[in-house]
């Protein structure tokens, strides 16, 4: 297994997290500036006008607090997506960005929801349970890491609070777990090391030979191989006949 196949740091790591923050926050400075309302933009369950908040609601945000949750998270998460799943990034990103707004349309409350809130819970979502079947040591406790800080999110996937698209968190979160069962192969595999495969020759390990049961060294191992070589090489001297055959000019003499 080779490390930057599977674990690659690019500038996509840096650049992406940051130009897609640096984007919401211009959008709302923006809104600000010159009065806009695109709050109309966001998705409205079940209207077909509503369809195009499917691509624009992540842009939209509510107010600074609501923008202000969303930027450090999305931050975190999408470096994270980039630097242990770079292959998949960008299919986890936009499909993301889809289906979980179209879930968000399908299960929704007649209103407008907005906001970057539902790729977070897919980005949490997927890295998470990513994690897990994927059994690799780094992408376990990328997961444990997932769950420390933004474990208490999972609440904000039910109807706990007034005000908050929880349809859309749970849609994220859907869509994280489909992702994650979805993209298999794109993924890092656990090392496998010479001793669990099955072929593995016992009698040819240097460890197993120089260490007992106990994992104690065996001191006198090389002496016996030494004892072996020059008992071998006895035995061929042993074999060895030396023939003398005298010179006809030395019996002239």
């Amino acid at each position: 297994m080779v490390k930057d196949e599977q674990f690659k740091f690019s500038l996509d790591v840096i650049i992406f997290p940051l130009s897609f923050v640096m984007l919401l926050w211009l959008i709302f400075a923006l809104e600000i500036r010159f009065g806009f309302r695109l709050n109309k933009y966001g998705v409205r369950p079940q209207s077909l006008v509503g369809l195009r908040g499917i691509l624009f609601s992540p842009f939209i945000h509510s107010g600074i607090t609501h923008l202000y949750h969303n930027s450090i998270p999305l931050a975190v998460l999408s470096a994270a997506l980039f630097y242990f799943y770079h292959k998949i990034a960008w299919k986890v990103l936009l499909y993301g960005i889809l289906l979980s707004g179209f879930l968000t349309w399908c299960i929704g409350r007649p209103s407008t929801h907005i906001g970057a809130s539902g790729l977070i819970y897919v980005l949490v979502s997927f890295i998470f349970f990513k994690g897990v079947i994927a059994k690799h040591f780094r992408l376990i406790a990328l997961s444990l890491l997932v769950v420390f800080l933004y474990g208490s999110m999972i609440w904000y996937t039910l109807p706990i609070e007034e005000g908050i698209s929880w349809e859309g968190h749970l849609s994220g979160m859907i869509t994280g777990i489909i992702f994650a069962y979805i993209f298999k192969k794109e993924i890092a595999k656990p090392k496998v090391y010479a001793w669990e495969d099955p072929n593995y020759n016992e009698e040819g390990d240097f460890f197993l030979q120089h260490f007992d049961e106990d994992g104690n060294f065996i001191e006198n191992r090389f002496d016996q191989d030494e004892e072996e070589i020059m008992e071998i090489e006895e035995s061929i001297l042993s074999k060895v006949k030396y023939t003398f055959k005298p010179n006809k000019e030395s019996d002239d003499l």
